[in-house]
């Protein structure tokens, strides 16, 4: 799925696009800075890192965002 794009309007958020996901699907969403201040050697490091999981995943090995997510949340 690709991202969602949502705009302010007195205080709220606006969303009016259309969707294949269920009636009552929870989401996260995240302000979207327009790019990053990433050097190209983390760049690099970060196409890897994608690269890597992509393969990952193709094979098979995932887990799911929830647990991942929950497990994240534990490290704050």
């Amino acid at each position: 799925m690709s991202s969602l794009r949502a705009r302010v309007k007195g205080g709220r958020l606006v969303l009016d696009q259309p969707t294949t996901l269920p009636e009552g699907t929870v989401l996260d969403l995240v302000v979207d800075d327009e790019g990053d201040d990433l050097m190209p050697r983390e760049r690099e490091a970060l196409d890897r890192a994608i690269r890597k999981a992509w393969v990952s995943a193709k094979a098979g090995k995932l887990r799911p965002a929830d647990d991942l997510l929950r497990e994240l949340r534990k490290r704050r």
